[in-house]
């Protein structure tokens, strides 16, 4: 019988964090070296990625950031000219994110990083080993929505 201790399900979540850990942490590492810093680049990122006319709660709910931590953020990107905030037209009390043209510039530096850094990241993976962790992570995904 297999050694619960050593079995590749058993590894694999504590594998799969300490791999997300890292990957983030050199992410970060490429990021900061252009002036961006995690809490920075995310919202950012996400920003584009969702569209650019989001409340302030989608976008804490799409980037995985807290609804309270989000609005510092919001606050330090608006200050330094990446974004803007403008009222909802819907509900007065609400407010829509959306990237400034120098938001934008920097998304697409931030892209080109990401980019480089993960082909990097991923050079030792064939095409077809990519598509086999992706097609894994999207069964996993789908067990943990249920």
């Amino acid at each position: 019988m297999t050694d619960p201790a050593i079995s590749s399900r058993f590894q694999f979540g504590a594998q799969f964090v300490q791999l997300a850990r890292h990957w983030r942490q050199a992410i970060n590492d490429e990021l900061a070296a252009i002036g961006f810093s995690d809490a920075t680049w995310t919202p950012l990122f996400y920003l584009w990625r969702f569209g650019d006319d989001v409340s302030q709660k989608e976008l804490a709910g799409r980037a995985g950031l807290d609804t309270s931590s989000i609005v510092r953020l919001l606050d330090l990107l608006e200050a330094d000219g990446q974004i803007v905030r403008v009222a909802d037209t819907r509900d007065r009390r609400a407010k829509r994110i959306r990237l400034t043209d120098k938001g934008r510039t920097s998304v697409e530096t931030i892209r080109r990083v990401l980019h480089a850094a993960e082909g990097e990241l991923l050079s030792d993976l064939s095409e077809d080993e990519i598509r086999a962790v992706l097609a894994a992570f999207a069964k996993i995904d789908a067990k943990l929505k249920k």
